[in-house]
């Protein structure tokens, strides 16, 4: 255990969230912590801060991706995916981006400490996981793990949505995995349940998709933490639903810093 308090052996975790990219500040992320916790999104697809990082203007240049930032903020999704299909013509899409994906899940996996749990989120590819997740790595989807005495259940992924991420799946398959988990003391996904609060990105401008499931086993189970990432400039980052706390532990892309839980 990190340390005690009285004498009292007490368990330390950080948690993180939306790495995109960020293996530098990924590999201290453990530091001092009895496990590290990652909730998904570990991909640079497109820097909405810096259009210049990532997948996206790596292949078409920052012009382009300024112009699909603009068109996805202003909600003109049909034209983005039109400009974007034009960019992509003559190109092996599936071929570049799981190449792109590939190199940097090899520099993402390898900052993990030991041990970390971790679930995939909506840009993440979860095929490729297992390659990748070293014994140190425990991937958990839809399932429950003990630590320190408390227990954890996990759902990664995201919610289909317009902007057709890869691991977006039916509102019926993610209910499934959140009742699949039963009582839990912290529920840890990557989308937050659906409350205007948690899922208005004041950034983008848009609500982004929270889970009205999670909600309700929220509302039901009462856990003591409901822990997300994916909306990365909420309006509000924490706030309790009846006895439960939730608390938004992303953009850690932009802080490199940790969320501590710690009892």
């Amino acid at each position: 255990m990190a340390g005690t308090q009285g004498g009292t052996p007490r368990t330390r975790i950080h948690v993180v969230s939306d790495i995109h990219g960020n293996a530098r500040d990924l590999a201290r992320a453990g530091t001092g912590a009895d496990a590290l916790i990652c909730l998904g999104d570990l991909v640079l697809f497109l820097d909405y801060a810096d259009h210049s990082r990532g997948i996206f203007p790596d292949l078409f240049g920052t012009e382009n991706a300024d112009r699909i930032v603009e068109l996805r903020t202003a909600r003109r999704y049909e034209e983005a995916r039109e400009f974007g299909s034009r960019l992509w013509a003559g190109v092996d899409r599936g071929s570049a981006i799981e190449k792109a994906v590939r190199k940097q899940y090899a520099e993402l996996f390898a900052a993990f400490p030991t041990p970390t749990y971790a679930t995939y989120g909506n840009v993440d590819m979860p095929a490729l996981w297992p390659e990748y997740a070293g014994h140190g790595t425990t991937v958990l989807d839809g399932q429950r793990v003990e630590i320190g005495g408390w227990t954890f259940g996990f759902v990664g992924g995201g919610l289909r949505s317009p902007m057709r991420t890869p691991y977006e799946i039916s509102d019926e398959e993610y209910a499934a995995k959140i009742e699949a988990l039963g009582e839990v003391d912290v529920l840890c996904t990557h989308i937050p349940p659906e409350v205007p609060e948690l899922v208005y990105d004041t950034v983008a401008r848009r609500f982004e998709r929270g889970s009205r499931a999670l909600l309700d086993a929220i509302r039901r189970t009462r856990p003591r933490y409901s822990l997300f990432g994916h909306v990365h400039q909420p309006l509000v980052r924490r706030m309790r639903l009846g006895t439960t706390e939730c608390v938004n532990v992303g953009h850690f892309a932009g802080s490199g810093k940790p969320w501590v839980l710690e009892w």
